[in-house]
């Protein structure tokens, strides 16, 4: 047992190590400071979906890894959507074969793109409650620990499924609904799709779903991340007295400094306007992914900051000349 612990602790370790020196390696080698956080952030999100993949292997662990996802957004916002996600990596992969064929994006109308982003929360809803509702349709036969446990993401809770979608690895530990070889390969929801059709729709739906979030992707910039339900940001919280600090990672604007040059809206994968929009101050949008590319690309010293709390961990700067630094 001990040595089985060790064995997949020192995964954990290689995997880590590995992910630093990626990001050595960016920090090194890159030197436009317009495209380093875009490339570190791509590094990142290699490491977490190999992280998902090894967490995956283990079922128990998956109720635990939701709650931890959909907790992590109170202190830091979307911060997982930009930064962890692995149906983002996706869309961010599949939106840079499109620059390559140098294909322009489309923008969705602001009015559809905030109607998709208050749609979420009404989809996380829908699936935080169904289980209660079909608990009391059903109850369980006891509260025994074990009963509970076999029940995880299972029976009443197996809508809760669907809120792991988008964190499905192309790969994956199971039988996927793709096996080539040995190799299972699977996509984010298609599962979910399968076990709740039958027949011919369980393979006619799933490729109609891989077919439309694909062009999606490659038309409109992380276009299923204007209305997944799993990146409905509980930062909403800090609409309530005694949760004003919620989230503690977040942008903030000098309004001083900035030109309304609109270089923080164009840049925007998701179409966040509140950050051109807002005088100053916390950037408090909860559509807002943190991907940081606004702050990457702000022409202004300071303009935009990411801070934690009060402490600033990274601003814009001017990459219109070269930096002391470089």
């Amino acid at each position: 047992m001990v040595i089985e612990i060790l064995g997949e602790a020192l995964k954990l370790m290689v995997l880590a190590g590995l992910t630093i020196a990626g990001i050595l390696v960016i920090l090194i080698w890159k030197k436009g400071l317009a495209t380093r956080v875009t490339y570190l952030r791509f590094v990142i999100q290699a490491a977490a979906l190999a992280t998902f993949f090894y967490i995956f292997t283990y079922p128990i662990w998956l109720l635990i890894m939701l709650i931890v996802i959909l907790a992590m957004s109170i202190v830091f916002g979307r911060f997982f959507c930009g930064w962890l996600c692995p149906f983002g990596l996706y869309m961010d992969l599949i939106t840079v074969a499109r620059k390559a064929l140098k294909i322009r994006h489309r923008d969705l109308p602001d009015r559809l793109n905030k109607f998709l982003h208050n749609l979420r929360y009404v989809l996380l809803l829908v699936f935080l409650l169904l289980p209660a509702v079909l608990l009391l349709m059903d109850p369980l036969p006891s509260v025994q620990l074990g009963i509970v446990l076999a029940e995880v993401l299972g029976g009443p809770f197996k809508p809760m499924n669907i809120l792991l979608g988008p964190i499905i690895p192309l790969i994956v530990p199971w039988a996927g609904p793709l096996v080539i070889g040995d190799v299972n390969f699977s996509y984010p929801y298609v599962q979910d799709i399968i076990g709740y059709t039958n027949g011919i729709y369980a393979t006619i739906f799933p490729l109609i779903f891989v077919v439309l979030t694909v062009v999606g992707s490659f038309a409109i910039r992380r276009v299923w991340c204007r209305f997944c339900p799993t990146g409905a940001s509980l930062a909403v919280v800090n609409r309530f007295k005694g949760f004003k600090w919620a989230p503690a990672l977040h942008l903030e604007k000098d309004e001083e400094k900035c030109t309304k040059c609109g270089i923080c809206k164009r840049v925007c994968s998701v179409q966040v306007t509140d950050v051109y929009e807002q005088k100053g101050g916390k950037i408090d949008t909860s559509m807002c992914m943190l991907c940081l590319r606004c702050v990457e690309m702000c022409p202004y010293e300071g303009c935009l900051k990411l801070k934690i709390g009060g402490k600033t961990i990274f601003k814009s700067r001017n990459w219109l000349k070269p930096s002391d630094s470089d």
